[in-house]
């Protein structure tokens, strides 16, 4: 095989004054679509990971269109992939192919959401891959696996939510199921995917000399992870969870209560000793005595009328009444924020939890901060995502492709 197929290529250079972290010197090609799977990558990227995204030349990535957008620029691809370098590539033509593969000999993870057998039609299955590259991480992120009767189904965040018991969960009792405004089923599945890189990767410090492995994600399964008592509950108890509004039916009282001046605050009072805080907070110790109220599943039996009796005390106060109330008694709560007050929250503020990434069309756009903080790490600011093929250049030009060869790729629009 030609030497320039081989794992030992050089890999592409690492950018100058890359932010350390404990993925520094990993290697990431996010060559996926939309948000899943390239949220993954990115949540890689703030912890150090050397991060190339590979789209197609035209720029047609869903998510470069997706809301929301400006009439000039595309401000979710901004932000969801940030701290990348970006690169173009079709891996369909065979100029491509040949490209890829000496591209991929230099990364220790590649990241793929096509539907199942996507990859292998174009020639690039996984014993290719290993042939290339024997330790290579492949993770595939589909919504419903490699395997089974659902595998090459197309899938999106609203079927992941609705198959896990998600939107079944959500709404109001007498109500329809409902989505949220979100692509919940996204993220989440991308949270498990970082999560199954990073332990890839781990194994392979720990048995350096074992193949890559192949991770076979299904958001679908991610969503249902996260639903986790819900099967046990069915089977030993005979009980179907169904949508209960704000309230939480497993314990009492966890609901959200509207206050006099129309804010909307959520109130746990879970157990006894912070429901017996609760009672103190309304001005009312002895309801924490009555029997009605003296336990959790007393609380549940009995949660109407309790419902009844803090939502009639929120209704009576202004917001800042309540709040200085429950927090004088410890008393977990929060007003319902929307993102003005996620912006504007002191605490917020003080942790930095908000962040500017640097971008060449905007000057800086804000952003949540590099979650979780890991000691002796002062993250750097990642950039924002790149334009189409920023990088080509750099990235190819460290494989040894000169101007040359760079503009025949281009003529046939393999890049």
């Amino acid at each position: 095989m030609d030497s320039a197929f081989s794992s030992s290529s050089t890999p592409p250079p690492t950018p100058p004054g890359s932010r350390k972290g404990p993925l520094e010197g990993i290697r990431i090609l996010d060559m996926a679509t939309v948000v899943a799977a390239p949220f993954s990558a990115t949540l890689c990227a703030d912890l150090g990971a050397d991060v190339v995204k590979l789209e197609l030349p035209d720029g047609s990535d869903l998510l470069r269109t997706l809301a929301p957008t400006s009439k000039e620029h595309a401000l979710y691809w901004k932000v969801t992939n940030r701290g990348k370098r970006g690169i173009t590539l079709d891996v369909r033509k065979p100029e491509g192919r040949e490209v890829f593969l000496r591209l991929i000999a230099g990364f220790d993870v590649l990241v793929e959401n096509f539907r199942t057998g996507t990859m292998d039609r174009w020639g690039l299955d996984l014993q290719t891959l290993h042939t290339v590259n024997p330790r290579l991480t492949v993770l595939r992120l589909t919504g419903f696996g490699q395997t089974g009767p659902y595998a090459e189904r197309p899938g999106f965040a609203r079927i992941f939510e609705a198959m896990s018991g998600f939107a079944h969960l959500t709404g109001e009792p007498d109500g329809s199921p409902q989505h949220m405004n979100y692509p919940l089923g996204d993220v989440a599945a991308g949270l498990f995917g970082a999560f199954s890189m990073a332990a890839a990767l781990v194994e392979q410090q720990r048995h350096p000399d074992a193949p890559g492995r192949e991770i076979d994600l299904s958001a679908t399964e991610a969503m249902m992870r996260l639903m986790e008592p819900l099967a046990v509950e069915y089977e030993q108890l005979g009980h179907v969870r169904q949508r209960a509004g704000c309230r939480a039916t497993y314990t009492a009282p966890s609901n959200m209560y509207q206050t006099a001046d129309g804010a909307w605050v959520t109130i746990v009072g879970s157990s006894d000793a912070t429901f017996r805080r609760l009672c103190a907070a309304m001005d009312r110790a002895e309801l924490s005595a009555e029997a009605r109220f003296a336990t959790t599943p007393d609380r549940i039996a009995n949660v109407d009328e309790l419902d009844g009796l803090v939502a009639s005390w929120c209704r009576a106060q202004s917001f800042s009444s309540v709040a200085a109330s429950l927090e004088r008694h410890l008393v977990p709560f929060s007003k319902i924020y929307d993102i003005t007050d996620m912006l504007d929250d002191p605490h917020f503020q003080a942790r930095e939890a908000w962040i500017r990434l640097p971008d060449p069309d905007l000057g800086s756009v804000p952003a949540p901060c590099v979650v979780p903080r890991f000691s002796g790490m002062t993250p750097g600011l990642p950039r924002t995502g790149p334009a189409v093929g920023e990088h080509n250049a750099e990235v190819y030009g460290g494989l040894g492709l000169g101007e040359d060869e760079l503009a025949r790729l281009r003529a046939s629009a393999a890049i």
